[in-house]
């Protein structure tokens, strides 16, 4: 499939699951603001030791995983790659199942889906799907609609305030896991594009959804879908996606087991 037939697809999956509405909704933030928003909410989040312990003193794990970043942040399609920060984090907690993104590039995983994950290009993709949140600047789209125009321009045509403040501490506070599914397919839309153009298999993120869709999930894994679409219709629209392209096969060439099974022994 070219590009320009991808950004078709992403088009009709946007029209076909979510209508025209969804397209039409505005940001009224400027790029600057998802910049400076995320360094709030990444100072939120670090200032809050209890709830997102990052993982200390474990350089070879955050570079291993800010390796995978980089690799996707190469891609062609990433437009902010030269704005945002793009920090990749690791946050020491085996009972979640979970990953996300600030505005601004800030990436947070946690240790309980690294050990969940049984591939790099899984991983790869689960990282390219937080990227996508932050490229298509998600966070500040819902800041929009449910904080009010009034609000976001005075926000927008000032520093972040008093309002600000609160909505990072909520933010941050919730982790990020409340986007509307119009973002969560779309992420999952370009996190596929952006891994086109890398060594991994730009699907791959379908073995997440694969093996939560057969019903191998924890109770952090029934936390994680109760604010997410259903594994099903995601590994749907992934395989569709897949189908497109030719059904692309699968091999340790473009999944690199091996290599993240090594990986996952240095995990505390």
């Amino acid at each position: 499939m070219t590009r320009t037939k991808l950004y078709i697809v992403l088009l009709f999956l946007s029209i076909s699951a979510f209508g025209c509405a969804a397209l039409m909704q505005l940001n009224m933030f400027p790029v600057d603001k998802d910049i400076e928003l995320g360094k709030q909410f990444d100072g939120e989040i670090r200032s809050n030791v209890k709830e997102y312990p990052i993982l200390k003193n474990r350089p070879e794990i955050r570079a291993y995983i800010t390796n995978i970043g980089n690799k996707i942040l190469a891609s062609p399609d990433i437009a902010y790659r030269n704005q945002f920060a793009y920090q990749f984090e690791v946050i020491d907690d085996d009972k979640t199942i979970n990953a996300f993104c600030t505005p601004g590039g800030y990436v947070y995983i946690y240790t309980g889906l690294l050990k969940y994950l049984e591939n790099e290009a899984t991983l790869a993709g689960i990282i390219a799907h937080e990227i996508a949140h932050a490229e298509r600047r998600h966070a500040t789209n819902m800041i929009t609609a449910q904080y009010g125009v009034q609000t976001v321009l005075e926000m927008a045509s000032g520093h972040i305030g008093e309002t600000g403040t609160q909505i990072a501490g909520v933010a941050a506070g919730l982790g990020f896991l409340k986007y509307s599914r119009t973002d969560e397919f779309e992420a999952d839309a370009y996190s596929f594009l952006y891994l086109r153009s890398t060594e991994y298999y730009p699907g791959a993120i379908c073995y997440f959804f694969q093996k939560s869709a057969d019903g191998r999930q924890s109770s952090a894994l029934e936390t994680f879908f109760s604010t997410h679409p259903p594994a099903s219709e995601r590994l749907a629209k992934v395989n569709q996606m897949l189908a497109d392209i030719g059904k692309p096969k699968p091999s340790e060439a473009n999944l690199f087991t091996k290599r993240y099974q090594e990986f996952k022994k240095k995990l505390p």
